[in-house]
């Protein structure tokens, strides 16, 4: 990976290296086979189809007018324009799944809009930067989808118990918000009363009733299919991969009708867009299951597994272990490699020592969320940097720190308090 070649062909040099080297001539005649086979799981369709959906969702205004919709209601909230962000990078993560598709969505008018009313470049471009990151925990995430396969959990299962830690994490984001304007303003008053230098966040603003229900009229399409899609996939009516279908459809229709994105040419860009990185994906997710396999049929991984097992380590000391590296991943490389590489190695010692695995799902995918925006190579640092290039990287870094902090404080949390995961999906399937 580190001389530059793609990471589905990075492993597949590997798994076929390893099976000339090591295994029966042979089993290089069944590398097609093996191949196909893994890819040909009906849970695997799904992500193809939601990407779709996001796609669809991320190239209309849909994000635009969501943000202004939550910012005209929320405006009398102190730090209000914050909130309506982080609220906004939530909602749209769930209805797009992606989390570079959430900041530039979000992003493209949040942040202007932030600064314009006073709030500091490195504040605006944090809120996005971290709220971005929802996209690969909220349902329906094909980061959590491609874990499902890996662990062999069940996908509904796994979904409901992101929406606990979820909320969690947005409303870390809001008060965090709320507190960061209250110092700001404060900042401002003083200097207002020193100097008579006004900033913009000493400005109020207000929204008529009917411009509010008018703004909630263009969000509400998107919020019933994302409500839909979930009670039609909870309520058993289809699975996951005939939900995503019907998600993709209507997210199409929709914004064909309200955005006027029907004809061909407006519609290849987002077929064209979600093939390649749907090849992308399961170019991985087929190479990756073929290096699992070869780990597994050489012992690799259950040898690694039994000699951490042998380290009679307690089952938190191991925990935290495994953490630790999976955070030292994240500076290299995207969720879902970290997720398709470590399976084999570090799920078994994590079932033995008695986790469970639905539950470890989330933690884990709540510590990848640090990877898309810690430095050096977050990706959602990058994706800010990209819609708002005239703040300094360094000032994106400097504000996406203590939502790095606020992350580590939900993972402590999810350890201390394992419901906030476990109970959702338990009262809904059992």
């Amino acid at each position: 990976m580190f001389s530059g070649m793609p990471i589905a062909f990075a492993l597949g040099v590997v798994a076929v290296g390893f099976m000339v080297l090591f295994m029966p001539a042979a089993s290089l005649d069944t590398i097609a086979q093996n191949f196909y086979e893994e890819l040909a799981n009906v849970i695997i369709l799904a992500i193809p189809l939601f990407i779709l959906k996001g796609a669809a969702i991320g190239r209309s205004n849909a994000g635009r007018d969501l943000y202004s919709a939550l910012h005209a209601w929320l405006h009398r909230i102190p730090g209000g324009l914050g909130v309506a962000n982080t609220i906004a990078c939530g909602l749209f993560a769930a209805m797009a799944g992606s989390s570079p598709a959430t900041c530039s969505a979000i992003g493209s008018a949040g942040i202007p809009e932030m600064r314009a009313r006073g709030y500091s470049p490195g504040f605006a471009a944090g809120i996005i930067a971290a709220g971005g990151t929802l996209g690969i925990l909220l349902p329906p995430s094909v980061t959590m989808l491609l874990y499902a396969v890996a662990a062999e959990v069940s996908l509904g299962k796994l979904f409901l118990a992101g929406i606990g830690p979820g909320l969690l994490l947005m409303l870390l984001f809001a008060g965090y918000s709320m507190l960061r304007y209250s110092k700001e303003k404060r900042l401002a008053l003083a200097e207002a009363t020193a100097t008579g230098k006004h900033s913009a966040l000493l400005d109020e603003e207000h929204y008529t009733l009917r411009q509010k229900l008018k703004m909630i009229g263009w969000v509400a399409p998107f919020v019933t299919i994302l409500a839909g899609v979930m009670i039609v996939l909870y309520a058993g009516w289809a699975t996951p991969s005939e939900t995503a279908g019907v998600g993709a459809v209507l997210a199409l229709v929709v914004i064909g009708i309200m955005y006027g994105i029907w004809r061909p040419s407006k519609v290849m860009p987002i077929v064209s867009g979600t093939l390649k990185e749907s090849t992308m994906l399961l170019m991985i997710v087929g190479m990756s299951l073929l290096y699992a396999y070869v780990m597994s049929y050489l012992h690799i991984s259950q040898s690694a597994a039994a000699w951490i097992i042998g380290l009679n380590l307690s089952k938190w000391v191991l925990l935290a272990a495994i953490l630790v590296f999976v955070v030292v991943l994240g500076f290299f490389l995207p969720p879902v490699s970290i997720i398709l590489m470590t399976a084999p190695i570090v799920l078994p010692p994590l079932k033995a020592a008695g986790f469970d695995l639905i539950w470890f799902g989330v933690v884990m995918t709540i510590v990848m969320e640090m990877g898309l925006i810690h430095p050096p190579v977050g990706l959602n640092i990058f994706v800010i940097k990209t819609i708002a290039p005239d703040i300094p990287l360094s000032q994106i870094m400097w504000g996406t720190l203590p939502f790095v902090l606020l992350i580590t404080l939900a993972v402590v949390l999810v350890c201390l308090f394992p419901g906030l995961v476990t109970w959702l999906p338990t009262a809904i399937m059992g």
